[in-house]
């Protein structure tokens, strides 16, 4: 192990370092209108029922979509899509037709309302569990109820938002299975 020398590091940049997981797509409707939004802030809660959880902005053209219709579909993108998930994260659905604009195949879900994008790696159907407010959006927790996982390649490279425009796309897998309670695999 290596003892690493710090310095000081302003607070509002550890996003940097702490970010939970992959970029994904977060495909929503209501009322005949579909949208999609870049989502990076998100992280598993549960193993059984599967609950995620994820902080949606008010200012978000998706927050009301998703908050009116109580679901979504969470759908990971894989590095090949970068331009477009921050072409997606750049606009606003009020006056942009996601789908359309970006190439991307809407696809029905079998027990949301919410569209699947076709070429996603994975899809996970959510219904909304939980929704606790603050003055500038929610924490969202939602259920997965069904996943769609493409079988090829096993581990996909998918994105991972470093802050300041910079993404990582991830790499080895290091195994510890053996060492793992069967619980906690």
């Amino acid at each position: 192990m290596k003892n690493y020398h710090k310095e000081d590091y302003p607070v509002d940049n550890i996003r940097r370092f702490l970010e939970p997981g992959p970029v994904v797509l977060v495909s929503s409707t209501w009322k005949g209108e579909s949208d999609i939004m870049t989502m990076g802030w998100h992280m598993m809660m549960e193993f059984t029922p599967s609950l995620l959880g994820c902080f949606i902005s008010d200012a978000n053209h998706s927050y009301e979509m998703i908050k009116r219709s109580m679901e979504c579909v969470i759908n990971l993108p894989t590095a090949d899509m970068v331009d477009q998930v921050v072409a997606i994260g750049n606009c606003s659905g009020e006056d942009t037709d996601k789908f359309a604009a970006f190439g991307l195949t809407a696809q029905a879900a079998e027990k949301v309302g919410a569209p699947l994008i076709a070429e996603c790696y994975a899809n996970f159907e959510c219904k909304l569990a939980q929704v606790a407010g603050n003055p500038r959006g929610g924490f969202f927790m939602f259920e997965c109820v069904k996943a769609h996982v493409a079988t090829s390649p096993k581990l996909p490279e998918t994105l991972h938002y470093r802050g300041n425009g910079e993404f990582m796309v991830s790499g080895r897998t290091i195994s510890r299975k053996s060492l793992m309670k069967p619980e906690m695999r």
